[in-house]
């Protein structure tokens, strides 16, 4: 299935209210995907995007929806998770699995502090969930600037699909009636070109091959606020020309 690209955005009921879309990945049931439309619908999100699935294209996603079937409408695919973010300032994605390599996750209370900061600085957000059986993948995850999950009792089965957005969407609804206080002079590409920024550095120091290092890094910049990026900005530029060509 080839990636589209989106045809219109919604409009937000306050132009300068954060833009929060929602991505699933990969969902298999038609019914998930009409429970996941009826939440967002229920709690005033309005943009939903499709990864790798035509499942919201059966009847059942519809039945499900009741009511909400402008959701589904306006739906955009595609083929990647990569491409799906390819306008997105920030992304957050789901994951209710212990994985070696990720360790800081923010709770969905957690999370609506932390884009409330982030909406003075960036315009575009995004919340990923991954597939009903297995998620996201770890490179999936990778394109994360900060993992979430909702804590379970450890005898609890996980919550499936709809409801998890349903859990999201709700704790994170206020975010459409802010108006963040945005600079005009913040870039919002500051994150990810810090990202890069240091990338770069740690190969020019020949220690990119450390693993516990780099992971740690770039799980941990999702986290700063928008003076801390732009103080970590000044030192590597401070580093950087300090360096031997």
């Amino acid at each position: 299935m080839g990636g589209s690209a989106p045809q219109t955005t919604p409009e937000r009921e306050n132009e300068t209210a954060m833009r929060l879309t929602i991505i699933l990945v990969g969902p298999a049931r038609a019914e998930n995907v009409g429970a996941a439309a009826r939440a967002m619908k229920t709690m005033g999100f309005r943009e939903l995007r499709i990864v790798d699935s035509e499942a919201h294209l059966a009847p059942p996603a519809r039945w499900v929806a009741h009511g909400s079937g402008d959701i589904l409408d306006g739906i955009t695919t595609y083929s990647t998770l990569a491409e799906a973010l390819h306008d997105v300032d920030f992304t957050v994605a789901t994951t209710a699995r212990s994985r070696s390599r990720f360790h800081y996750y923010a709770t969905p209370q957690q999370l609506l502090p932390l884009l409330e900061e982030k909406a003075n600085w960036m315009t575009h957000t995004a919340l990923v969930f991954g597939r009903e059986d297995a998620g996201l993948t770890n490179e999936e995850l990778a394109l994360a600037d900060v993992l979430t999950g909702v804590p379970m009792a450890a005898d609890y089965p996980s919550l499936n699909l709809g409801q998890s957005v349903m859990v999201y969407c709700y704790q994170l609804t206020s975010l459409l009636q802010n108006t963040p206080s945005t600079s005009a002079s913040v870039d919002d590409n500051q994150l990810q070109a810090l990202r890069l920024r240091t990338r770069d550095l740690l190969e020019r120091l020949g220690v990119e091959d450390d693993i516990k290092l780099t992971d740690w890094l770039q799980q941990r910049m999702g986290l700063l606020q928008q003076r801390d990026t732009a103080m970590l900005h000044r030192l590597l530029h401070d580093i950087e020309k300090n360096l031997p060509d």
